[in-house]
């Protein structure tokens, strides 16, 4: 027990560092200051701080990711390419497209191109993980902050991101999402596949999607033929395609390409004496020809069938292959045989004048330009220019970017001998582009263009299928098409339906018909016909009067057979345009469009069998693989020996009738002729025993052509130009004979008739009633004849179709608008090229 007196002092039980790890802590971290604490928590707070950046950055990448493409859908990524319409030899002479572009794959693209697109878009393309962060950051804060052209710097692999996936938008977001996307791309695909992608991507101007349609657009050559010149200017084009185009702005164009050409030779892609060569070279543009420049009619027509059966975004961006009717060969002639044809027919009409002026107008020579102009000028062209120099001998006009020079010999049917005496500086005027001559200028040849419109269609006679279409002077002035939409009256072309229906009705071509003054009773008053000649012939054979065209005995006969009977038959043929009950319509005042006239007269020489004809026989998907096809409208309408013996009817028109012109071609045909009152319409519809082709002249506002302008002296000479190179190749061919077996078609046969709708004319053939006014109807009385109550109207009877599995596949034709009798306005619907292309590339 301690004692009271000692005092002790008990020591607190404290817990002792072991020596060894206070060695090891002032090793470690020295010696204990102040400072150390101060770092130690500073050190901290920062890791700490940085954790958090790092975090919010991860959920920005989350944020904005979220939304981003995967990369299977890349994999799978279709772009919109072009739908190509084919002809019957398998040339392309049209397409549909919302973007211009023909995907070829890597190996299709000229090193000497790729080695520039490299150059001067993404030196380190080849080496980089589809980022260049240093380039990156400054393109980023050059988009944020430029006032004026942003100066991008993207590499090829974030271009490809941003045009595939992403808005042109210029955010800190969107630069983000450019770098995400194009390091998954990166890490997905390889260089080769990304440079294939964006090669056939990229915008280049003009419509043009991709280098391989650029190439053909701006070279007429295909990218793999490029050469370094062509290469470089093409490399030039994605910075800014309309910035840098060489057709707006060639200057531009020029240094940026000879930028590029720098670059390659400062990579050591190409040498100095090669870049000092191609800097020298010219721009060197072999721009393509507007497409569907030679059949802009048909090929519309093929457009409105495409469009109802698959769909706008189909036909304009899955690559269809359409396989077409057309025969490109025979197209070419029939523009030609139509375009000449009008300029004969406004030459025999004498010189009109009335030009616009573009002076007078308020323009500017130098800055006018004409809707012609789009299209390709060669030898042969009919095209609008405005003069810009007049002399007394010589005046110069200007067509886009050539001039031609025009001398007395050239506006010599005018009747006038100085050029200054009726032309001015600014006149708009129609030339027809000749030669060049020996001082190298291009001579051209004054035409007038007052107005006339014509259209021509032919159809192969075995298929129905459509061979060549014009639909009007000028696609480019107007898009309403003659052929398919506009009703006019036929005039005499009408007969055969007349005397089809008598000849079924017992009549014959050696039957005997007086040619003399007669009178028909009507409710409102007498009619009293005359023919176009101003007399009679008495007593005549049916044949003859067919031949020569005499009204009275058409009259006669479809008063005997009744003119509803006749109307019954001209719908069996296939006309769908309403027909009023009238006498006169037995004489042509009826309204029809030329390709029902063409579709009926091809049932003669088919032996009684109608065909629909048609434009397309098969459409492909882009890898091959056909659509379904409806089968083509096959009817048998009228028997073998009616066909048969209106056949002698229309060949005695061309052997000794109103169109025997044609008998000088020596060859067999058939056809009639056709001429409206006060000659507001002229026609002839013709065939071989191979094609059957209609023509037709007039004015849209149905003017008179002149007087004496008939369908023998204003239609018929357009047919013979157009004939003469569709049986160039069939000299042997020959109608069938009497007895002979019915023709072989290339369709099957749909047997039975269907009718149509009927509507009243707007003006009547010659030698009918006087000529009412326009709108109102050409006949006596709204009341039928006398004679023709019991003949009921004929309604559809049912039509046999054959299976499916049996039918050649071509696509049922969209029967054409009718109730249009004047040019439609242009459409607004978009045809080719780019409605919205993007804006220059950052």
């Amino acid at each position: 027990m301690p004692s009271l007196f000692h005092r002790e002092t008990a020591s607190a039980e404290v817990e002792v560092e072991p020596r060894w790890r206070q060695l090891f802590r002032r090793v470690l971290m020295g010696p204990e200051y102040p400072s150390r604490r101060i770092a130690r928590r500073f050190t901290f707070y920062t890791l700490l701080g940085l954790s958090a950046v790092f975090g919010a950055l991860c959920g920005l990448m989350l944020v904005y990711s979220i939304d981003l493409p995967q990369m299977e859908d890349l994999a799978r990524y279709h772009p919109n390419t072009t739908t190509e319409l084919l002809d019957i030899h398998g040339k392309v002479f049209g397409s549909f497209a919302l973007e211009r572009r023909v995907v070829v794959p890597y190996s299709e693209f000229a090193p000497v191109l790729r080695q520039a697109i490299i150059s001067i878009e993404d030196k380190s393309f080849e080496r980089n993980w589809g980022v260049n962060l240093v380039r990156a950051v400054g393109a980023a804060y050059r988009d944020l902050h430029a006032q004026g052209r942003a100066q991008g710097a993207s590499t090829i692999t974030m271009q490809l991101a941003r045009n595939l996936f992403l808005s042109s938008e210029k955010t800190y977001g969107r630069k983000l999402q450019e770098v995400i996307l194009s390091m998954q791309i990166e890490r997905r695909f390889t260089k080769q596949q990304i440079f294939e992608l964006y090669a056939n991507q990229i915008y280049l101007g003009r419509g043009t999607y991709g280098f391989e349609a650029g190439s053909q657009y701006y070279f007429s050559k295909h990218a793999k033929d490029l050469t370094l010149p062509e290469a470089a200017l093409l490399a030039a084009l994605p910075k800014g395609p309309e910035y840098y185009s060489p057709v707006r702005f060639p200057d531009r164009a020029l240094r940026r390409r000879n930028l590029v050409l720098s670059e390659m030779l400062a990579d050591g892609k190409i040498t100095e004496a090669q870049a000092e060569a191609a800097k020298s070279a010219p721009l060197g543009l072999r721009l393509e020809s507007p497409p569907n420049s030679v059949a802009p009619y048909f090929v519309e027509e093929v457009r409105r069938q495409l469009e109802k059966e698959y769909g706008v975004e189909q036909v304009h961006g899955a690559g269809l292959r359409v396989y077409t009717s057309l025969d490109l060969d025979l197209q070419i002639v029939a523009n030609k045989a139509v375009l000449d044809g009008i300029a004969t027919y406004e030459r025999r009409k004498g010189w009109v004048g009335n030009l616009s002026n573009v002076v007078l107008g308020g323009g500017d020579v130098e800055t006018y330009k004409h809707p012609d102009w789009t299209q390709s000028l060669e030898k042969g062209s009919y095209v609008h220019g405005v003069v810009t120099s007049v002399e007394a001998k010589k005046v110069t006009v200007k067509l886009g970017g050539l001039q031609v020079v025009m001398t007395p010999e050239d506006w010599k049917w005018t009747q006038n001998v100085d050029g200054d005496s009726f032309l001015r500086n600014g006149d708009v005027v129609y030339v027809r582009i000749e030669e060049k001559g020996a001082d190298g200028a291009w001579r051209a040849s004054l035409q007038q263009d007052s107005g006339a419109q014509a259209s021509m269609m032919a159809v192969d006679n075995a298929s129905g299928e459509v061979l060549a279409m014009v639909g009007g002077r000028d696609f480019a002035l107007s898009q309403f098409n003659r052929a398919t939409q506009a009703q006019r009256q036929v005039g005499s072309s009408f007969k055969p339906y007349v005397y089809t229906t008598a000849v079924e009705a017992g009549a014959k071509p050696t039957d005997i018909i007086v040619d003399g003054p007669v009178t028909f009773p009507t409710p409102s008053g007498p009619y009293t016909p005359h023919n176009y000649e101003p007399n009679y012939k008495g007593a005549m054979t049916l044949l003859n009067a067919f031949a020569e065209s005499r009204n009275i005995p058409a009259l006669k006969l479809a008063a005997r057979v009744g003119i509803r009977k006749v109307i019954e038959t001209a719908h069996r043929f296939g006309v769908t345009s309403d027909i009023p009950a009238f006498l006169p319509v037995a004489i042509g005042s009826a309204d029809i469009t030329l390709y029902e006239q063409v579709g009926a007269y091809s049932v003669f020489p088919n032996d009684g069998i109608r065909i629909e004809p048609h434009y397309i026989r098969k459409v492909t998907q882009a890898d091959g693989l056909p659509f379904d096809q409806d089968s083509v409208q096959v009817d048998e309408v009228i028997s073998v020996e009616t066909a048969r013996t209106m056949m002698q009817f229309l060949q005695a028109v061309v052997r000794q009738g109103t169109a025997v012109a044609a008998s000088q071609m020596k060859h067999p045909f058939g056809g009639k002729t056709g001429t409206t009152n006060d000659f507001t319409d002229a026609w002839f519809i013709g065939f071989s025993p191979s094609v059957t082709c209609g023509t037709w002249i007039g004015y849209d506002d149905r003017q008179s052509l002149g007087e004496k302008e008939t369908g023998a002296r204003a239609a018929l000479p357009m047919w013979m130009d157009f004939m003469k190179a569709a049986i160039a190749n069939k000299p042997d061919e020959t109608f069938a004979a009497e007895g002979a077996p019915k023709k072989t078609l290339d369709v099957p046969l749909n047997r039975g008739v269907a009718a149509a709708p009927k509507e009243a004319p707007e003006e009547e053939e010659p030698d009918a009633p006087p000529p009412a006014k326009a709108g109102t109807s050409v006949a006596p009385s709204s009341t039928a004849l006398p004679g023709d109550s019991a003949d009921a109207p004929g309604g559809p009877k049912a039509v046999k179709v054959v299976p499916k599995s049996s039918v050649v596949p071509v696509k049922k034709v969209v029967v054409p608008e009718n109730g249009a009798t004047a040019p439609a306005k242009p459409s607004d619907e978009p045809r080719s090229g780019v409605s919205k292309p993007p804006a220059d590339k950052e």
